[in-house]
C-alpha cells in the first residue's frame, strides 16, 4: 500500500481534520499483545503526551510511558488494538518520545473489520491486511504516515521489529457514521459518532477544539477545548464544527462547561452555513459576520456560567438545511461538549438504527423545534422544551436554586455561611418589584398554587392554548417538594418532579413574541421568578401533582391591571411543546 511520511511541523495540514481513532476517550483498547514486558502496551493509547520518567525504576527496570517489550526477539512484537469507532484510516503517528537506544527500529501496520458481537481477531488471523509497510522509525521522535484511506475497519495490529519501545501510537481517519434510520429522529450531528468534526479552532492552547464532540462529559479540564487569556478589549475565539453525513435540520444545543469553574467564557454564540467546502469562509472577528450573509445566526450571543450544562433553542433555522456550526466564545476560556441537536436531512446514508448515545442526557425525542406543519387545514409551529439554566431563562427571569458546588455558582450570586456553618446563604437571586399605581393599595404576599398535572406525557406534545403576563410586578413560583402535602391527602402523596414553562418576550405590536417563545423543563428543585411584564403560559406540571408557592405583588380583583391574557387557541395555527424524555 502506498503511504507519504510527513514531516512534523506539517502535522495540521496532514491530520487537523480528522479522528483520532484509536483514542481511549472514543473507547480505543489494546486487546492482546506478544510481549509488554518493561512497559505495558495501553499506554500507546493514553491521551496525554509521553511523559520523561528518565531516573526511575521499578522492579523490572527503568520506567517509560509507552509499550517496550523484551529484547532478543527472533521475529517481531505486536499489539492488536480495537478502535474506539470504525472508520476509514487515513493515517498514524508513531512516537518514541525518550525511547532512544531501545526505540523500535522498524514498524508496520495492519487492519481488518469484525462485525458487531464478533471475538477480537488472534494475531494469525487471515483477514489481517497491511496498511502501511515496514519503515524505519528514529529515537525519540514522532514519525507521521499519511496513506491511501482503507475501507471501513475497526482493528489495528501494530507490528514493531525486532522488540524495543514506542511511546504513542495514534490512528487517524474518518469515522464510519451512526444515524438513525428514521429521518425524523433528533440526535447529535455534531457528535464524533454520527461522523461529526472539528475543522478549525482559532486557538486550542491548552486543550484541542476535537475534544467538543467527544462522547461523555470527560474528567477534567485537560479533555475540553480551552483557549489562552486574551488581553485586548473585544477578543474572541472560536470553532468550526462540520456536522456528520450531509448536515442537517437543527434543533437545540447543549453547552457543556463541565469542570471550568473559573475560566468559563463570558458568553457564546452560534452561526450555521450551508458550505461544501471542509472549512468554509469564517469571520475574524462579530462585527464582519454581517457582511458574510451566508452564515445565519442560531443562538444569539449568551451568558454562560460554571461547571453545567446549558442549553438553548436555536432561532432562525427554519428547517432550513445546515453543514457546519460555528461557535465563537467570547473573550476566551474553555468549554467542555457541545451538542448540535436536529434531524438527518435527505442524502444521508442511515447505517444502523441504533444511534450511538447522545452523551450527556440531551434528550433525543420528537421532531425539530421551530419547524412548522400543516395538520387539518391549518399549522402546527412547534418549540422544543429543554432543561432550565438560568444563562438560558436570563432574557425571560431568574432562576431559583441552590449549588451543591459553591465553585459553580454565578458570579453576580453572593454566598455565605448561615446558621452556625450548617447551610449556606445564595444572597438576593432575585428581587422584587412593583410598579402599581400608589392609590390602587397593591400588596405584596404568598399564594399556593395546587396544580393538577396537565395531559401530556414525557416524549409527547403539548399544545399551548393561552399566554398572560403582569404588566406592574414580577412573579415568582417556587415548587413544593416532598413533605409539602397534608396528612392524609392522597391526591399529592407523591409530588411532581418537574414542570413546564413557557415564556415569551413582547413583540412590536405589545403581544407575544411567538417567533422567539421559548419552552423549559424546571426540576422540583428550582424555582422560579417571571420579570415583570414577560409573557407566559400558567403553570403547567408535568406526570404528578404539585403545590407551588407564589410571591407576587396584586391588587387581587382579577382586572386586567392585574393579569392580561392573550389566546393562542385558534384553528389557523396551533402552538406545540415538544416533551423530552424525563
Amino acid at each position: 500500500m502506498a503511504y507519504e511520511r510527513v514531516p512534523l511541523e506539517d502535522f495540521k495540514t496532514a491530520f487537523g481534520a480528522q479522528i483520532e481513532l484509536s483514542s481511549v476517550a472514543l473507547g480505543g483498547r489494546v486487546t492482546s499483545v506478544s510481549d509488554d514486558f518493561f512497559a505495558e502496551a495501553y499506554h500507546l493509547l493514553l491521551v496525554e503526551p509521553a511523559p520523561i520518567l528518565k531516573g526511575q525504576f521499578g522492579p523490572k527496570g527503568a520506567l517509560f510511558s509507552g509499550w517496550e517489550s523484551r529484547r532478543h526477539n527472533p521475529t517481531y512484537d505486536w499489539c492488536i488494538i480495537k478502535l474506539g469507532t470504525p472508520g476509514n484510516i487515513t493515517g498514524f503517528d508513531v512516537d518514541t518520545s525518550h525511547f532512544s537506544g531501545n526505540e523500535a527500529p522498524e514498524v508496520s501496520v495492519e487492519a481488518l473489520f469484525v462485525a458487531d458481537g464478533g471475538a477480537d481477531p488472534l494475531s494469525d488471523d487471515k483477514k489481517w491486511t497491511e496498511i502501511l509497510p515496514k519503515v524505519p522509525l528514529g529515537p525519540d521522535s514522532r514519525h507521521l504516515f499519511t496513506v491511501t484511506a482503507s475501507s471501513a475497519v475497526n482493528y489495528v495490529k501494530l507490528n514493531m521489529y525486532p522488540d524495543g519501545g514506542i511511546a504513542r501510537f495514534r490512528v487517524y481517519g474518518a469515522v464510519s457514521p451512526v444515524i438513525p434510520s428514521d429521518v425524523h429522529e433528533e440526535f447529535d450531528l455534531a457528535h464524533v459518532f454520527s461522523g461529526g468534526r472539528v475543522v478549525f479552532t482559532s486557538d486550542q492552547h491548552f486543550g484541542v477544539g476535537s475534544n467538543l464532540i467527544l462522547p461523555g462529559r470527560g474528567k477534567d479540564m485537560g479533555d475540553g477545548w480551552e483557549t489562552k487569556r486574551s488581553r485586548q478589549p473585544g477578543h474572541k475565539d472560536w470553532a468550526i464544527i462540520e456536522l456528520g453525513g450531509h448536515g442537517g435540520h437543527l434543533s437545540h444545543v447543549e453547552i457543556d462547561t463541565a469542570h471550568f469553574k473559573g475560566n468559563f467564557p463570558e458568553s457564546c454564540e452560534l452561526h450555521a452555513i450551508n458550505s461544501p467546502g471542509l472549512v468554509p469562509p469564517h469571520h475574524q472577528g462579530v462585527s464582519e459576520m454581517s457582511e458574510r450573509p451566508s452564515w445565519t445566526t442560531i443562538l444569539s450571543r449568551t451568558k454562560l456560567g460554571p461547571h453545567r450544562r446549558h442549553f438553548f433553542q436555536l432561532q432562525n433555522v427554519n428547517h432550513a438545511k445546515y453543514t457546519h456550526v460555528m461557535l465563537t466564545i467570547h473573550p476566551d476560556g474553555g468549554i467542555k461538549r457541545v451538542r448540535i441537536i436536529g434531524t438527518q436531512s435527505t442524502g444521508m446514508s442511515p447505517k444502523s438504527k441504533v444511534l450511538a448515545p447522545s452523551p450527556g442526557g440531551m434528550p433525543t425525542a420528537g421532531s425539530t423545534g421551530g419547524d412548522s406543519a400543516v395538520l387539518g387545514g391549518g399549522k402546527v409551529k412547534t418549540l422544543h422544551a429543554v432543561p432550565l439554566t438560568p444563562e438560558a431563562f436570563a432574557a425571560f427571569g431568574q432562576v431559583v436554586q441552590g449549588y451543591g458546588d459553591l465553585n459553580a455558582v454565578p458570579r453576580n450570586v453572593r454566598v455565605t455561611s448561615a446558621n452556625q456553618g450548617l447551610a449556606y446563604k445564595f444572597h438576593k437571586i432575585s428581587l422584587l418589584e412593583s410598579s402599581y399605581p400608589k392609590d390602587v393599595q397593591a400588596t405584596t404576599g404568598l399564594s399556593v398554587y395546587r396544580c393538577q398535572p396537565i395531559d401530556a406525557k414525557a416524549g409527547g406534545h403539548w399544545d399551548i392554548k393561552i399566554l398572560e403576563r403582569h404588566l406592574h410586578t414580577n412573579q415568582a413560583f417556587i415548587p413544593m417538594g416532598p413533605g409539602s402535602v397534608n396528612e392524609g391527602d392522597e391526591g399529592l402523596k407523591e409530588t411532581a418532579k418537574s414542570y413546564l414553562v413557557v415564556v415569551a418576550q413582547n413583540g412590536k405590536d405589545d403581544k407575544p413574541d411567538l417567533e422567539i417563545m421559548r419552552a423549559f423543563i424546571a426540576t422540583s428543585a428550582q424555582g422560579i421568578v417571571y420579570n415583570t411584564g414577560i409573557w407566559h403560559h400558567p403553570m403547567a406540571v408535568l406526570e404528578k401533582p404539585l403545590d407551588l408557592t407564589c410571591v407576587e405583588t396584586q391588587i387581587g380583583d382579577g382586572g386586567k391591571l392585574d393579569c392580561e391574557i392573550v389566546d393562542l387557541d385558534t384553528a389557523e395555527l396551533v402552538y406545540r411543546v415538544n416533551l423530552p424524555t424525563l
